[in-house]
């Protein structure tokens, strides 16, 4: 937003593009307003819009001259709280989903998890829709309406810290949106959220999960972080089936995407996390197995985690009973790949994994196009 400001004792206008605080570090911020009139407070002023949601020049003992200059050049804007979902658990830990709206009226969805005693994960989103086009995926029959920059990813977590009194100790970048597709946005937003004048997340408790995006690879790979966790989603391990869930497959194959997670593994005690989404009928075969075994066991350390296919709007098809889910899991464990399930929470509220995005937004969306270039 452009703004005409006259700064007091300054005798002319200055013309200048405001900024949200939500989408710089503390050190940018720092640089930005050095010698400025007030600037000596700018870590305070920013661990306060960070921690508090709170933007308060004036409260923090700064002359006239100083506050206008201020509010001139940066605000603070948090994201509409639209709806919340909650689904019920026996324990009262429940799995809530916010349906958040954007300054432009644009609807993301992010969700709390519960993770152990006390512990709670969020989950965010990084683009209103997704150009994947995932077959199996709520967000992905929306395609894409457009990215979040840095501000917005993190607006989702200061706002629902100050308005629903949500205190998370993880993210995951696994909510609408292909975090790697919109790269640039997503690594600053990571860098705010480990700024330890901000919310001073260590990189252990941040995830990104990819489609398998190599270039986005490339980019997260140059923050040079070997504790930050990545999430692989393979879903199938053979090529043609792969090419029928994932578009992307055509573009990037699974021999190219294996070799850029070799390229990327930042150390030899680095653990990919490889998601696996279970269709039965479809790809719970056991050729199946042997190629997600296959595929894996170049990658050196990583952890099979498989996902029963939580259905939505319109189903691919029936979700596995547990009996296929813990059969599937077993026949991995024989190929000697560790194994977890993935417990489904949220599946009551379209608020598991795959469930998430209004798909009444494709009416409004922008023509653009679906990765199957």
């Amino acid at each position: 937003m452009m703004t005409k400001v006259r700064l007091a004792g300054l005798g002319r206008i200055w013309f200048q593009r405001r900024m949200t605080l939500l989408g710089l570090t503390s050190d940018e911020l720092a640089a930005e307003v050095k010698g400025q009139p007030g600037g000596g407070l700018a870590h305070k002023l920013y661990r306060e819009a960070m921690r508090e949601g709170r933007f308060d020049p004036e409260g923090a003992g700064l002359g006239p001259r100083a506050v206008e200059a201020w509010h001139s050049r940066y605000h603070l804007e948090l994201l509409e709280v639209v709806r919340t979902h909650d689904e019920p658990a026996p324990d009262g830990r429940r799995t809530t989903k916010a349906v958040l709206r954007t300054h432009d009226g644009f609807e993301v969805e992010c969700v709390r998890i519960p993770m152990g005693r006390d512990r709670w994960t969020l989950c965010l989103s990084s683009q209103v829709g997704c150009r994947l086009g995932c077959v199996f995926c709520e967000t992905g029959k929306i395609g894409l309406v457009r990215h979040l920059d840095a501000a917005e990813i993190v607006a989702q977590v200061v706002t629902t810290r100050v308005k629903l009194a949500w205190p998370v100790q993880k993210i995951v970048f696994m909510g609408m949106g292909e975090p790697l597709d919109n790269a640039e946005a997503v690594v600053q937003a990571l860098r705010v959220l480990h700024d330890p004048r901000g919310f001073a997340l260590g990189q252990a408790q941040l995830t990104v999960c990819t489609a398998g995006h190599v270039e986005g690879l490339r980019r997260l790979s140059s923050l040079g972080w070997p504790r930050l966790n990545l999430s692989v989603s393979l879903n199938a391990a053979q090529d043609a089936k792969r090419d029928k869930l994932m578009p992307i497959n055509r573009r990037v194959p699974l021999a190219e995407l294996q070799a850029a997670l070799i390229r990327f593994r930042p150390t030899e005690r680095f653990i990919f996390a490889v998601n696996y989404c279970l269709l039965p009928g479809f790809n719970d075969g056991a050729e199946d197995v042997r190629a997600v075994a296959d595929f894996c066991r170049p990658l050196g350390r990583c952890l099979v985690n498989v996902i029963p296919y939580n259905p939505g709007s319109r189903p691919l098809t029936r979700r596995p009973e547990e009996a296929e889910v813990e059969a599937f899991i077993a026949d991995l464990k024989a190929e000697g790949l560790p194994v977890q399930r993935r417990r489904t929470k949220g599946q009551g509220v379209m608020a598991a994994c795959g469930q998430l995005g209004n798909v009444r937004l494709r009416a409004h969306r922008q023509r653009l196009p679906v990765y199957d270039a």
